[in-house]
């Protein structure tokens, strides 16, 4: 589903900072050889998470889902002096990618790559976060959302991405469309929590953007 027209899409990206030389690049190069281009936050909102970031100012940013570290560079535009990212992946295949794109950026001393299964790295990272980005597999999302809570600091963010999944968490859900029940959970699930303040934002695909109280 296109929630705004090509056009009006056009005229947004038209009317967007444009993305430094080096995220082009990324954007290109994922999009002529990475399997699944559309998982890649792009151009748009790219921007957004760079600007959030920037307004948040983060001294240390946790992410999983790194797919080619397109995200990555997008939120260190804002850290904090002596900022850091950690970023978790369990797909072996673009870590070579993720490195390379990384290590050519002024955020590589910044910005530290694992992969592996993030429900059993995240539990032993001695340290807690101002911002989390969940950009994963749904079927782990209401897991990943507990499980991160514990590691955010008071006044700290989560910002989750695909909370709008096409728009079928408006539709019947089909029986085995385990994805999409976990994503109407988890948006129900925030909403009703108290211990934050949410805004769903309708950028490109759905971006809840939920602060800690």
């Amino acid at each position: 589903m296109e929630f705004i027209s090509k056009k009006l899409d056009d005229y947004i990206c038209a009317h967007t900072s444009e993305e430094p030389k080096l995220l082009y690049e990324l954007n290109r190069e994922t999009h002529l050889n990475v399997l699944q281009p559309r998982m890649l936050s792009g151009h748009f909102q790219g921007r957004v998470l760079s600007m959030l970031s920037k307004m948040i100012q983060p001294k240390d940013i946790l992410e999983i889902g790194t797919y080619t570290g397109y995200s990555s560079l997008c939120f260190a535009e804002g850290l904090a002096e002596g900022g850091h990212i950690i970023t978790i992946d369990k797909n072996e295949e673009l870590e070579d990618l993720v490195h390379d794109f990384v290590s050519r950026s002024e955020y590589k001393d910044q910005i530290k790559c694992m992969v592996g299964d993030a429900m059993k790295i995240v539990p032993q990272l001695k340290r807690s976060f101002d911002l989390v980005f969940i950009d994963a597999d749904k079927g782990n999302y209401l897991n990943y959302y507990s499980m991160v809570m514990n590691k955010i600091r008071k006044g700290g963010y989560i910002i989750i991405d695909n909370v709008l999944w096409s728009g079928k968490v408006l539709d019947k859900v089909q029986d085995n469309d385990e994805d999409t029940k976990v994503l109407i959970e988890l948006n129900k699930t925030i909403h009703e929590d108290s211990r934050v303040e949410e805004v769903l934002l309708p950028i490109r695909d759905g971006l809840f953007v939920v602060r800690v109280k």
